[in-house]
């Protein structure tokens, strides 16, 4: 894949990544304007190549490179909160059982195309760095069945605990016989006690 040139932020010497980041805090907090916030770049930079007595030689960026910089870093932040939001809907309405089911279809998906593609290697021309790549993907999806599978299992245990406790404090403060609280506690997690 061809990369454009650096800009001029890029091409800030390591001891300027302090001031660059300072610079993008100033600029997603949007409490000050981007020429306020420039002139204060320039000046940090200013004092940093004085502290260093020309031991370390840069070139301050343009105020277009710095506006360049800070389309690209609101573009960024954008697509980051977008996918925060999506990211949180979805979680909302999916369970741990759906988010199970949902891992385990992925990785069905995957070993499906994975043996589709390897009946058909001579036509697919599936070579050893395809076979890899798809080695990986299973193996990644047959861990995150492993994990969905903990987390569901974990989730299970903590809602059995919570559930025995308020059925066991129900029953104490109801005056109810251990067998009837056993009798629920059954009905509830579908077990026999």
């Amino acid at each position: 894949m061809a990369r454009g040139r650096l800009t001029g932020i890029e091409m800030l010497p390591e001891a300027c990544a302090p001031i660059v980041a300072w610079a993008a805090g100033e600029l997603q907090n949007r409490e000050r304007s981007q020429t306020e916030i420039y002139k204060d770049f320039v000046s940090k930079l200013e004092g940093l190549a004085q502290e260093y007595r020309g031991e370390l030689e840069f070139t301050i960026p343009s105020f277009t490179a710095f506006n360049r910089y800070s389309i690209k870093l609101a573009t960024l932040t954008q697509r980051l909160n977008d996918t925060r939001e999506i990211a949180a809907t979805l979680a909302d309405k999916f369970d741990a059982k759906a988010s199970d089911d949902l891992t385990l279809i992925a990785a069905e998906a995957i070993k499906t195309l994975i043996f589709e593609l390897l009946t058909n290697a001579g036509e697919a021309g599936i070579d050893a760095k395809g076979a890899m790549s798809l080695a990986n993907a299973l193996r990644s999806a047959t861990q995150a069945q492993g994990a969905s599978t903990a987390r569901r299992q974990k989730v299970e245990k903590e809602f059995g605990e919570k559930v025995t406790e308020a059925v066991q404090a129900v029953a104490k403060a109801k005056g109810m016989s251990a067998e009837t609280s056993d009798a629920i506690l059954g009905q509830i997690l579908g077990v026999q006690k």
